[in-house]
């Protein structure tokens, strides 16, 4: 059996230029990062300003077990197959962080036979995207510490600095560090921090932002710290914007990659869903939907996370409304919800499907929520039995759910042609999409409605330091945005051990954080962190280049 690497590299890939005249796109437009990958540049967003938008079709999960269940495969799957029967689709992805390429979960291109190429660039460099942002966001960080050391005529609280380092690598070390140190010559001594790169802000930003001046304005809406009077001090007063988003610019614009079908992709923005808004940029979406009759996209992690931030954050404020929503499962995900250890879910055991089942059911109820058709796409692995797929497929016919057992892992987008057929006819159906909270609603309540709504939880308590942010954050005339909840992507709860459909149980939101720019609030709940770390065996040590320089070990 050929690994996701291998079967990659034996593709026949088509010059990115050709994918790019099958889509309708000028040879000005394209700026072209070697033979296989390019960005797309300004010019085609006023050029098809006026064109009418295509469907859009969101691709969400059921809650995953530690190894990801197959929500970017069945995104490009299902692309790939809407082609084969006919249809003009463009898919549009995020791009991955070298954090989970080297830890555990592994990269953003997909799997199998449903992959985007050219898959070893996309998951490493790529078109240096995550280093711009990266760059912008610690620039920021470079003109605190410097303004700090030269006079501080803004009077920045140096004990109220909000806005930190970020790098796009897991390191548990540099969660907390004291930066300054060495005498008066290196800065001012004080606590600080990393996140990872699809954490901050920046990566936020970039991907809600409409154009470059919106992008910029954004920037300089970040709130950095608070000064010695309790005012609050923004990016725009240290006069830092501009140049971030010189560095920003050319990240700005959207990437066009294929797939192993040779059918479009564009890969753009990577925030994660469990400590961010887990969506690619709304120009990518945008721009497929110009492009294309469908755009299938995708949010990340389960429907409680990815999903819901989507729909109520970036469709929101991109005036979005999806046509269709897929929800992936797995049998394996299901037995895991249903208690079994991860190195059992390949084993038959229809006793734990039947238990966690309550998850899959929990997600098709929530997204219903949202007024918008959904289809069930079950992901198949070759260890599941005809008696897993018989109990499954009984339950999803009596919950009245159109639902379609996939192959596209195996069999590319032949394996998904059904999928696809039942995608088009879900997006012909009437759909009436609302959010499921009033944004002018106080942080407190929205955050009710969305634990209640779509966590199943009794209730929300706040640590005094939550309560303190909350408080300021509403002083600051911010209470009125979105919420974007950092928790872990294993359970409906904060709790990663409370697996199915839990009940019975509180929500606890430990820290508040305003970011203005990006326009959402950030409520960290449980032992949630936005610096992972490596785990015991990090997917790096087995990733390798030989002396022809192929990548070797990369999934």
């Amino acid at each position: 059996m050929l690994t996701d690497i291998e079967i990659a590299q034996q593709c026949t890939m088509l010059p990115i230029a050709d994918i790019a005249e099958r889509l309708g796109v000028l040879p000005e437009e394209l700026e072209p990062y070697g033979r296989y990958k390019a960005k797309l540049s300004e010019g085609i967003f006023s050029r098809l300003e006026g064109r009418k938008d295509g469907k859009l079709v969101l691709v969400t999960a059921i809650n995953p077990t530690p190894a990801g269940e197959g929500k970017t495969t069945t995104t490009v799957g299902l692309g790939q197959a809407m082609h084969r029967i006919g249809k003009n689709a463009v898919i549009a992805l995020r791009e991955p962080s070298l954090g989970p390429v080297f830890g555990v979960k592994g990269g953003a291109a997909g799997g199998g036979y449903s992959q985007v190429v050219p898959m070893e660039d996309i998951n490493l460099h790529f078109t240096g995207d995550m280093h711009a942002i990266t760059a912008a966001n610690n620039l920021l960080c470079a003109m605190i510490d410097n303004h700090l050391q030269q006079g501080n005529t803004l009077s920045i609280d140096p004990r109220r600095i909000l806005f930190k380092r970020c790098m796009d690598m897991n390191d548990r070390a540099l969660r907390q560090v004291v930066v300054g140190l060495g005498g008066k010559p290196n800065g001012m001594p004080r606590e600080d921090g990393f996140q990872i790169t699809v954490a901050s802000e920046v990566m936020a930003i970039l991907c809600l932002a409409a154009d470059l001046a919106d992008l910029k304005k954004r920037l300089g809406d970040i709130l950095i710290a608070y000064n010695l009077s309790g005012e609050p001090v923004y990016c725009r007063d240290l006069e830092a914007h501009g140049a971030m988003a010189a560095l920003l610019k050319d990240a700005l614009k959207p990437n066009l990659v294929q797939t192993l079908e040779n059918t479009p992709a564009l890969m753009h923005g990577g925030p994660f869903a469990n400590i961010a808004h887990g969506c690619n940029s709304v120009r990518a979406t945008k721009l497929a939907l110009k492009l294309g009759d469908y755009c299938i996209t995708e949010a990340g992690f389960g429907s409680d996370l990815g999903a819901e931030k989507f729909l109520d954050i970036k469709c929101r404020y991109a005036g979005l409304a999806p046509s269709a929503i897929v929800l992936v499962a797995t049998m394996r995900a299901l037995k895991y919800n249903g208690g079994v250890p991860k190195k059992e879910v390949s084993q038959e055991n229809v006793d734990a499907l039947k238990k966690g089942v309550s998850n899959l059911e929990a997600h098709i109820d929530n997204l219903h929520k949202f007024g918008v058709p959904v289809v069930v796409a079950i992901n198949r692995f070759y260890t599941d039995t005809e008696a897993e797929i018989s109990f499954l497929t009984d339950f999803l016919t009596q919950k009245g759910v159109p639902f379609s057992l996939c192959e596209h892992f195996a069999k590319g987008g032949e394996g998904a042609i059904d999928l696809a057929n039942k995608v088009v006819a879900a997006c012909e159906e009437e759909s009436s999409f609302r959010f499921l909270y009033d944004e002018k609603l106080p942080i407190k309540e929205k955050m009710a409605i969305i634990a209640r709504e779509i966590y199943g939880a009794d209730g929300v308590n706040y640590t005094p330091a939550a309560e303190k942010a909350i408080k300021d954050i509403t002083a600051l005339g911010k209470g009125d945005l979105p919420i974007c909840v950092a928790k872990t992507q294993y359970s409906l709860s904060d709790d990663p051990s409370l697996l199915g459909r839990p009940t019975g149980f509180t929500i606890t939101v430990k820290e508040a954080r305003l970011s203005a720019g990006a326009g959402f609030v950030v409520l960290l709940t449980g032992d949630i962190m936005t610096m992972p770390g490596l785990p015991k065996q990090p997917a790096a040590c087995k990733i390798d280049v030989d002396e022809q320089g192929s990548i070797l070990g990369l999934f």
